[in-house]
């Protein structure tokens, strides 16, 4: 048995001062400090979830936008190498080999940087 359950029933006046104080109420100020402790901890907690995703859109929409931006800057350069080599022009051609190797690299470094972007969030 507890010491205050035991203290109650030998009628001993501390068991009735915590009997009283638990059905009056008076320990109602030490629960409400608990539960306004427990809801800033879990607004808190909210917010740095909030601001996390908020970050994680900001940076797939960084992430979108420059993408969108290679694909315009390299539009030029394939309609160039399809033109060139529907026209009959050689691979050989110094434009054409030059067109055709930034349509290449581009694509090949911005695999590069979102593969290590990837791996940074990853680890």
């Amino acid at each position: 048995m507890s010491q205050a359950h035991s203290a109650v029933q030998d009628g001993s006046p501390e068991g009735d001062r915590d009997l009283l104080s638990s059905l009056a109420g008076t320990q109602a100020a030490r629960d409400a400090a608990v539960a306004h402790r427990t809801r800033r901890v879990v607004l808190a907690s909210l917010e740095q979830l909030q601001e996390q995703k908020a970050g994680r859109k900001r940076s797939s929409a960084v992430a979108l936008a420059v993408l969108l931006l290679v694909v315009l800057a390299m539009g030029p350069f394939v309609w160039r190498v399809v033109d060139d080599l529907i026209g009959g022009e050689r691979l050989g051609d110094i434009a054409t080999q030059f067109s055709l190797l930034i349509c290449i690299f581009c694509p090949a470094i911005v695999a590069a940087v979102l593969v290590a972007g990837w791996a940074r969030r990853n680890s």
